[in-house]
């Protein structure tokens, strides 16, 4: 299936970051263990100092690398990805923090591993490109990106999301058939249809606590697919899609799997 004809459904579990509650986040661990547990997986993609794109949601590397026991990068603190260049970057380990035994190692994932894992095993992928306007230009981020895609031939399998609306505009000039999705978190923008539809974006994802019901009919009514992150209680999930909703991004995919989200 298309991400495109996806966008239609309702009830869809998308996996937060990979299945990040059995395995590391945003690694290829995490990516083999969501498949057949999800609709669709959602990872996060950033720079390195050297513009390669890679998968990581922080914009430091401490909570989920081993790069504060380096002792050649000691004095690179508080470690900022975008400081780091690709080869320092697979030099860190980005699994053991997540096991208590800290035993069991992974590398670093890439966005260019990540595509070809989608089209090796059929699967969708949401591209959540992080805010980088401090380190990097508009168009450079989203030309990183873009030219992953076209080289990995999998423009059908990706929704492309970001809460840097400005990315979201250069995608549709680049890749008018991938579909993308405004994230937002806290509050609307004004004139949100109107401003959802200069975006020309097909999806609309925000938080929990920013949804109600009458949002989600507006949206869905005016023909916007809708997400909901981050949500791990099937009371929720079940009240949301009653709402509405087409998605909820949850960590919890175990859930899923025993029919219970």
């Amino acid at each position: 299936m298309k991400f495109l004809e996806l966008l239609s459904h309702v009830g869809l579990i998308a996996a937060h970051r990979g299945a990040r509650s059995i395995a590391p986040e945003n690694t290829l661990a995490a990516l083999k263990k969501s498949v057949g547990r999800c609709d669709f997986i959602e990872i996060d993609v950033q720079l390195s100092r050297d513009g390669e794109a890679i998968v990581m949601h922080d914009d430091t590397l401490q909570r989920t690398t081993d790069v504060a026991q380096i002792a050649s990068f000691a004095s690179r603190k508080p470690y900022y990805v975008s400081d780091f260049t690709l080869s320092e970057l697979k030099k860190l380990d980005y699994g053991s923090w997540f096991y208590k035994d800290k035993k069991h190692s992974e590398p670093l994932l890439t966005l260019k591993d990540a595509l070809l894992f989608i089209k090796e095993n059929s699967i969708l992928l949401n591209i959540e490109i992080k805010d980088m306007n401090k380190k990097f230009n508009n168009a450079d981020v989203v030309g990183v990106v873009v030219d992953a895609i076209r080289k990995s031939g999998v423009m059908d399998s990706v929704l492309i999301s970001s809460f840097r609306h400005e990315y979201l505009k250069i995608i549709k000039a680049e890749l008018s058939d991938v579909p993308t999705a405004a994230l937002v978190e806290g509050k609307h923008p004004p004139r949100l249809l109107e401003y959802l539809r200069e975006l020309k974006v097909e999806g609309y994802s925000l938080n929990n606590e920013l949804v109600d019901r009458e949002s989600v009919e507006t949206l869905r009514e005016a023909g916007f697919f809708v997400g909901v992150y981050t949500v791990n209680n099937s009371k929720r999930v079940k009240e949301l899609f009653d709402m509405g909703v087409n998605c909820v991004f949850s960590d919890s995919l175990e859930k899923k799997e025993a029919g219970i989200l």
